[in-house]
């Protein structure tokens, strides 16, 4: 068995045709399993609240809304906010007019998207100028332990390496993105939980009931032999287990932020529109 949560922090070298990293529709019947047999949420939550606090501090009201593909029941947020579910076939074409919203959201879902340039392009158009994206994602060094300790059994034990996690956009590949995109002001931090487990395939089991469970396209179609997952197991204790032998695995949720364009924003400043030099600021320290 295998699970998967990531993003292609790859460019595609023909970017009308960039390549199919996830079955989309096996994401969509894998959260609907993991919802009806109960999903563990802790991620999602910690990001639900991070986000009513990151809006509530934009101080601004927004009158036409949308949601982006949050799995499980959503997100809340103002009373416009309208729920687009990702949809059986996984299309990531998006129902939105252009500058029709003010607002569009999205928790743990973008690092399942294989277009996230044309994604995030979409989202652009489909805002009103100085209209506001907010959204989190799954990133950076997350689940790093796991992919290790997975390398090291299948290559120990099966003499090859399959695709196990997929690789995850960093800070610098979203900041990048939403410039190209034509997002304004585009911000991105990174908030980094580690979580224990009493071993690895308790994690495991936590991603499958996120529904995180394996959607490469190009994921082994055989199951995995039992030794190289026990071996997995060991290497995972060996390398990344505290004192208690309880284990780490690092979830990095990249959030970020851009704005539709609007005269009256903030814009930098012109090089040499400034009206003191550096130089003359240095001098004038030196004599004080």
């Amino acid at each position: 068995m295998a699970v998967v949560i990531g993003v292609t922090s790859g460019m595609a070298q023909n970017p009308q045709t960039p390549p199919a990293l996830f079955d989309r529709a096996l994401l969509h019947a894998r959260q609907r399993r993991a919802h009806a047999q109960g999903e563990v949420t802790f991620l999602l939550d910690r990001v639900a609240e991070d986000m009513t606090d990151r809006l509530a501090a934009v101080m601004r009201e927004f009158h036409a809304a949308a949601d982006l593909w949050t799995p499980g029941e959503g997100l809340t947020g103002p009373p416009s906010l309208r729920r687009i579910a990702l949809d059986e076939a996984g299309a990531e074409k998006l129902p939105f007019a252009p500058e029709s919203l003010d607002l569009v959201v999205s928790a743990l879902a973008l690092q399942f998207v294989n277009d996230l340039p044309g994604v995030l392009a979409q989202v652009r158009r489909a805002l009103k100028p100085d209209g506001l994206l907010l959204a989190a994602m799954i990133g950076g060094d997350s689940l790093t332990e796991l992919r290790q300790a997975f390398a090291a059994a299948e290559a120990e034990c099966d003499g090859g390496v399959s695709p196990r996690v997929a690789p995850f956009a960093d800070l610098r590949d979203i900041g990048a993105l939403l410039q190209r995109a034509g997002f304004a002001l585009p911000v991105t931090d990174v908030d980094r939980v580690v979580v224990r487990y009493a071993n690895a395939f308790a994690l495991m089991q936590d991603l499958r009931r996120m529904g995180a469970a394996n959607v490469l396209i190009e994921r082994r179609r055989t199951p995995t032999p039992r030794a190289t997952l026990l071996r997995m197991a060991e290497i995972y204790a060996e390398r990344f287990a505290d004192a208690d032998g309880r284990i780490r695995a690092t979830f990095d949720i990249i959030w970020l932020s851009g704005w539709a364009p609007h005269a009256s924003q903030q814009r930098p400043l012109k090089p040499g529109s400034a009206k003191a030099s550096l130089a003359e600021a240095v001098k004038k320290a030196g004599k004080e």
